[in-house]
């Protein structure tokens, strides 16, 4: 369970969901709501039940980014640290943790975008599979253009794989706000919906991805991964191989029996 209610934690019939919960914040990525982030990741990774994790925000945003309410700017040093060093330490273990913890579990997670996402919680937000958005979302990296400083919290390395270098510059520089609607046409997000159908879809797409195989999480990340450092044919060897292995499961054997029936696979858990 996590130790505080800075986010809420439901699990109901296999479906996880995780939302922000500190709206008076704009969910705003506290010490406090990271650390129950990180006990609630913990504590889904070894709930062999969960079958898909949505992740949302409470309120009127999805969450604002960092939390700068509690930092004095004028100020050198936190305790008997620089502000540099302290920043390291905070993203060693609570920032860059939390989104690498998210990536990695087992499952597939569904991101979805209530209201606007800006900083660090683009990262967070684009650690999930699919990212679905209210139209009244937006996207904002306010690092440079704002703050003098770099994107970070992952965002630097899932923005040019999903919209390319150009458009990842252009957003960090000129910090324009990217409405949903155009995320999704620059192929940031997978969809953008009025904001009144946005729980309507929500539950269409997590009914679909409960249904997948165990494994496709994980298989599918992987394999999208290797190709964006893989020439061509290293990546035919790669699907061979996994093609080798997979192809031999109970879970084909369903999809081909299913085929023939025509009906909807049932894949084990």
């Amino acid at each position: 369970m996590t130790n505080n209610d800075a986010i809420e934690l439901n699990i109901d019939n296999g479906i996880a969901t995780i939302t922000l919960n500190e709206p008076s914040k704009l969910n705003a990525l506290s010490s406090r709501l990271i650390d129950a982030m990180m006990a609630a990741t913990a504590q889904l990774r070894e709930d062999k039940s969960i079958r898909v994790l949505r992740i949302t925000g409470k309120g009127k945003a999805f969450s604002a980014g960092a939390d700068l309410s509690g930092m004095n700017a004028t100020a050198t040093h936190v305790g008997n640290q620089t502000r540099g060093e302290w920043t390291d330490d905070q993203m060693r273990t609570r920032h860059n943790k939390m989104v690498a913890d998210i990536r990695s579990l087992p499952f597939p997670i569904l991101t979805i975008l209530n209201g606007p996402v800006a900083g660090g919680s683009v990262g967070v937000a684009l650690a999930a599979d699919i990212v679905i958005a209210a139209r009244s979302a937006y996207v904002y990296l306010p690092f440079m253009s704002a703050l003098g400083i770099a994107p970070d919290m992952g965002s630097s390395w899932f923005l040019p794989r999903l919209i390319g270098t150009g458009r990842s510059m252009a957003m960090t520089l000129l910090g324009n706000r990217v409405s949903a609607e155009q995320a999704a046409a620059w192929g940031m997000i997978w969809s953008c919906v009025d904001d009144s159908e946005l729980a309507a879809e929500a539950e269409r797409i997590t009914a679909r991805l409960a249904n997948l195989p165990a494994h496709a999480a994980l298989e599918t990340r992987a394999i999208f991964d290797a190709s964006l450092h893989n020439n061509l044919q290293q990546q035919l060897d790669y699907e061979r191989a996994r093609q080798h292995e997979l192809i031999d499961k109970e879970e084909f054997v369903e999809g081909v029996n299913a085929f023939m029936e025509k009906r909807p696979p049932v894949f084990p858990r």
